[in-house]
């Protein structure tokens, strides 16, 4: 009896299990989540603007690989450079991160940038950059993990610390709440947007230190995670938001894991009006 509940319960419950931890490494895997940190010292050689804004897409990767999501992104960029006027400059060289390089661009784009990405000096030119009135749009995983030791990076320049994200399932559609109908990112967008992704979970809610723009219905989508069952709701949970940051801005996005969100006519709008909105380069304060 008990042979037998070993061999056609036991065994089969093991071995799902066991393929599907190899199924979650192989994943990991492949997005390079276990490959050594790389640092970039020779910084690229930067193209004349020739009288353009200047745009700096940047999407190095020490930790998790969007594999899909940073190419989308890229393409959807070049198609805005194309379409405004703008010089392009994407890279993944960390080593653009000095004063002289930086001075040159008029908007820098973190294209789901994932672990410490920068030296100590690259950090350095690039705080220097925002407080001296640099302008930023994250997105997605430029909000950061809970590996980062740069602490600039959540405490400044996206005002929260990323905790998580649902895995049942683990892309959802859920609905979300369009607070700011009056900014040029969203006001475009409907009241309720219903849109799907993977749903990021904060800390704590950057509401008090930021202007929120679009948060989410908590109600409309299961925030758990798949192994230990963690509720993941804050209870006041933005997902796109901007802030000043001393002479300079910060416009933060938490969506676009998938390719699929940069083919989205309405995320599409959001990203561009957001990029239009923060090349003007005047902070609120």
């Amino acid at each position: 009896m008990i042979a037998k509940f070993f061999k056609f319960v036991v065994a089969p419950i093991m071995l799902l299990f066991l393929l599907f931890i190899g199924y979650a490494f192989y994943m990991l895997w492949q997005h390079e989540m276990f490959v050594e940190p790389t640092y970039d010292t020779v910084a690229p050689a930067i193209p004349d603007a020739d009288g353009k804004p200047m745009v700096l897409v940047f999407s190095k990767t020490n930790g998790f690989r969007h594999i899909d999501a940073i190419p989308a992104a890229h393409a959807m960029f070049a198609d805005f450079a194309k379409s405004e006027g703008w010089t392009l400059f994407a890279t993944e060289n960390g080593a653009v991160n000095n004063p002289e390089d930086l001075a040159k661009f008029d908007l820098v784009v973190w294209n789901n940038v994932s672990g410490d990405a920068l030296t100590a000096d690259q950090q350095a030119a690039f705080m220097e950059y925002m407080e001296s009135g640099g302008q930023f749009l994250g997105i997605h995983a430029a909000g950061g993990d809970r590996a980062y030791k740069w602490q600039w990076q959540p405490t400044e320049l996206i005002r929260t610390q990323f905790r998580s994200h649902p895995n049942i399932p683990h892309f959802q559609d859920a609905k979300l709440n369009v607070e700011d109908q009056r900014h040029p990112a969203t006001r475009h967008l409907p009241a309720i947007w219903e849109q799907n992704d993977e749903w990021y979970t904060f800390n704590t809610s950057p509401r008090d230190k930021t202007n929120v723009l679009v948060s989410i219905d908590e109600d409309s989508y299961n925030p758990s995670t798949w192994m230990f069952g963690d509720d993941l709701k804050m209870g006041d949970h933005p997902l796109i938001w901007h802030h000043d940051l001393g002479k300079g801005r910060a416009f933060y996005s938490a969506l676009g894991h998938q390719a699929s969100s940069y083919a989205d006519e309405n995320y599409r709008a959001l990203l561009l009006e957001a990029s239009r909105w923060l090349l003007t380069g005047k902070a609120e304060s």
